[in-house]
């Protein structure tokens, strides 16, 4: 009972601690935006434009020569860029009055249609009695001051309050005011941009120096990553922003919209904008389109352009695309794009994603901030052996077997076994040897391999190769094949010495019954007679028919294992059936050697080794039996040609 409070105690303590460090790390996001912002977006700047300086260095440009350059085209381009948007909006500005009459005329329809309805009428009929219920107890108070006739009534005198006329220089003030900030960051990224990319080589020795010189390699390759994974970043999602302003552009043009270019150019830049940028661009093209054209036509394709174009790359082909760049979930880009637009508006909003993969980066190496790739990033937080034990042992054996044929489309069903199903197994089995799991829910964990096994049945038992083997739905047939027949031929067969009999038996636990039916389900799928047995206790194997069984597996999940009671099940089954071979499963553990068990015929500790055991032993057996017998009464000989992973 110490120990749970001092437990719990201990976990109270780290979690009131982390709710500290991040109630602190948010607030100082959230007010330091004002210093911290400009530092963020030259930091991004200078990870865009790195690998235009490292280009020039390469053909022995010295580096400040380098960095003038890029900044300059850098410059130059976001300058020419807004000097042709700035000219296209002059242009169709000029134009818009020519509309004006068009978009008149569709505005008196549309309010003549919805005042037909009597829409407008209702609505503003419900307004007026809401204004006059909430205005009714001030006109009483009014009323009851001025109910003496004798007194004089007064009216109220209007006042109007007029604003001095504007002047040019109020104008021109106002202006420069609302520019001077935006104007002043500029300035200071600009310059934090040059500096950086001058002194990126000092930068980087004193990040080293400040995390540790005892993993140098370490750190420098987090760095590396960090912006590898950035300029992927901006490389993909420039990319995918101009082929939607293009595709936008060339769309626009076909329907007939004035200036299609510069709509073009306005999606693609808002697309940077996560979510709501595309949405934002698309009104102007349709509001547009409406006055242009005399009927809905235009408006209402340039609305279905916009519509289909935008979730195709949104909801398809970024996610793919970007999430595969990046190493981030789609989930983790909504929640960025939240948490940083909460915290510094439209800025957090265009720079949530890299941020975020910063994080995920640093999360990948430095062992104390694993919990951030965990959370954001694009990895399966649980390995397969942990993801099919777990779904085991909350009862979703169809997500097991959903996890299993997606394994299963690249690798054996044997593999499966070896490289998923065992691990889970031994999971387990830790967890049973630890008394966190009971014999209940050990049995629940069989049953949910034993559907498992049936969900998995029509899976080829070989890896999917080229296209001169068999296709996967004729292994498919063949398997079922043999597995659906493996029972029917033992029982016609039953007096025939030559056709084998495997018994796979579970040592002590209900995870043991589990690896032999696991173990059975290989051997039946090559054609073998198989049955699966369980010894709960010792007393059990005498009421065992093992009159034409010729091999018996004794498996055993345990970490444990009570080599003792093996012993004694192997003596036993040597007496009852002195013509068997006897060998031992001891999956996931140590093979112990021939004096700790002396009657086995042999141990396996793997699947894929039991299953090439197994084969082996039959193909002798089948032999000697030729050697024995003539041709005539020979009969079905089982002889296999297993294609083993």
């Amino acid at each position: 009972m110490a120990a749970h409070r001092s437990d719990a105690a201990r976990f109270f303590t780290r979690a009131s601690s982390g709710a500290i460090v991040v109630a602190t790390t948010l607030g100082a996001l959230f007010y330091g935006k004002d210093i911290l912002i400009p530092v963020v977006l030259a930091v991004l700047l200078s990870f865009v434009l790195s690998p235009l300086v490292n280009v020039l260095r390469r053909f022995n440009v010295p580096r400040p020569a380098a960095v003038g350059l890029v900044v300059l085209f850098a410059i130059s381009l976001v300058g020419a860029l807004g000097f042709a948007l700035a000219r296209q909006v002059i242009d169709l500005g000029n134009d818009l009055p020519k509309y004006e009459s068009n978009l008149r005329q569709k505005l008196k329809t549309f309010r003549t249609g919805a005042a037909q309805t009597g829409v407008i009428d209702k609505a503003t009929s419900t307004l007026k009695g809401l204004s006059q219920e909430l205005e009714q107890p001030g006109t009483q108070r009014s009323a009851s001051q001025n109910d003496d006739p004798t007194q004089p009534q007064t009216r109220p005198v209007p006042v109007e309050i007029r604003a001095p006329p504007d002047r040019p220089l109020d104008i021109y003030q106002r202006i420069l005011s609302a520019l001077l900030t935006p104007l002043t960051t500029t300035a200071i990224v600009l310059i934090m941009v040059v500096f950086i990319l001058l002194q990126s080589n000092d930068i980087r020795d004193r990040v080293i120096r400040l995390v540790g010189t005892r993993d140098i390699q370490l750190t420098t390759a987090a760095l590396d990553d960090a912006a590898s994974r950035l300029s992927r970043l901006f490389l993909v999602q420039t990319a995918l922003n101009v082929s939607f302003g293009a595709v936008i552009a060339l769309g626009l043009w076909t329907i007939g919209v004035p200036s299609p270019g510069l709509w073009g150019v306005f999606a693609g830049l808002m697309r940077f904008v996560p979510y709501i940028g595309s949405i934002f661009s698309a009104v102007f093209p349709i509001l547009l389109a409406a006055s242009v054209d005399h009927g809905w036509a235009m408006a209402l394709e340039t609305t279905a352009l916009f519509l289909v174009l935008e979730p195709l790359i949104g909801n398809f082909i970024e996610p793919w695309v970007q999430g595969h760049s990046t190493g981030l979930s789609p989930l983790a880009i909504v929640l960025s794009a939240v948490l940083w637009t909460t915290l510094w508006g439209p800025i957090g909003l265009l720079i949530a994603t890299p941020i975020t993969m910063c994080l995920v980066v640093m999360g990948r190496h430095i062992e104390g901030l694993a919990f951030l790739d965990v959370i954001l990033g694009d990895q399966p937080a649980l390995a397969p052996e942990e993801i099919f034990y777990q779904r085991l042992l909350a009862g979703s054996s169809a997500e097991a077997a959903e996890q299993a044929e997606k394994y299963l489309k690249g690798h054996s069903l044997v593999d499966y076994f070896d490289s998923v199903a065992l691990p889970g197994l031994q999971l387990a089995a830790i967890d049973a040897e630890r008394g966190v799991i009971d014999r209940e829910k050990m049995i629940e964990i069989q049953q949910g391999i034993s559907v498992l096994l049936e969900d998995i049945s029509d899976f080829s038992s070989d890896p999917p190769q080229g296209e001169e083997t068999l296709t996967m739905k004729q292994k498919t047939s063949v398997d079922t094949e043999k597995s659906s027949t493996a029972v029917a031929k033992a029982e016609s067969d039953v007096h025939d010495q030559r056709v084998p009999c495997i018994l796979c038996l579970g040592a002590r636990s209900p995870l043991d019954t589990a690896a032999s039916q696991m173990l059975a389900d290989l051997f039946n799928r090559q054609g073998l007679a198989t049955k699966v047995e369980a010894i709960t206790r010792l007393a059990d194997l005498r009421a065992l028919d093992l009159t034409h069984t010729t091999i018996v597996w004794i498996s055993s999940a345990s970490l444990s294992t009570n080599y003792p009671q093996i012993r004694y099940i192997t003596r036993r089954l040597h007496k009852i059936a002195p013509q068997a071979k006897i060998y031992g499963s001891f999956w996931g553990n140590v093979a112990p050697d021939e004096a700790t068990i002396p009657a086995l015929s042999g141990v396996c500790t793997t699947f894929e080794a039991a299953v090439a055991t197994t084969v082996a032993t039959v193909k002798n057996a089948t032999q000697e039996n030729k050697n024995v017998h003539d041709a005539s009464d020979s009969g079905p000989t089982g002889v296999l040609s297993p294609q083993l992973a």
